[in-house]
């Protein structure tokens, strides 16, 4: 992959897991989930459901110019970064086996990508 390609796959994964942050901003924000209306002026489901959107329409442009076996690993990424953001962000701690599978996926990815 070009270093373009990587940094756009990097922000892609980057956007999918600030996406779960803000999912999780959005269900913290409802306060009675039979309102249909708790939902659908929900800001933070609104940018949410927009982020993952623009994302999804970024990782097909992706992986039209990245074999998949390359660009996939990348997303693995959002297994580290996700509890990173929850930890900066929603005050949620993160535990010794979260850095451990995180480390193992970290080196699960870079295998991978010097595999190519």
């Amino acid at each position: 992959m070009t270093p373009l390609i990587t940094a756009i796959t990097i922000l892609c994964v980057l956007g999918i897991s600030l996406g779960q942050i803000l999912f999780k901003k959005a269900a913290a924000s409802i306060a009675d989930a039979t309102q249909w209306q708790q939902w659908v002026f929900n800001g933070w489901l609104i940018t949410a459901l927009a982020l993952y959107g623009i994302t999804t329409l970024v990782w097909i442009w992706v992986l039209r110019h990245a074999p998949p076996h390359l660009a996939y690993p990348f997303m693995g990424l959002a297994f580290l970064i996700v509890p990173c953001l929850g930890w900066m962000f929603l005050d949620e701690p993160i535990r010794w086996p979260t850095i451990v599978g995180g480390a193992l996926i970290l080196a699960g990815i870079t295998v991978t990508a010097r595999a190519s």
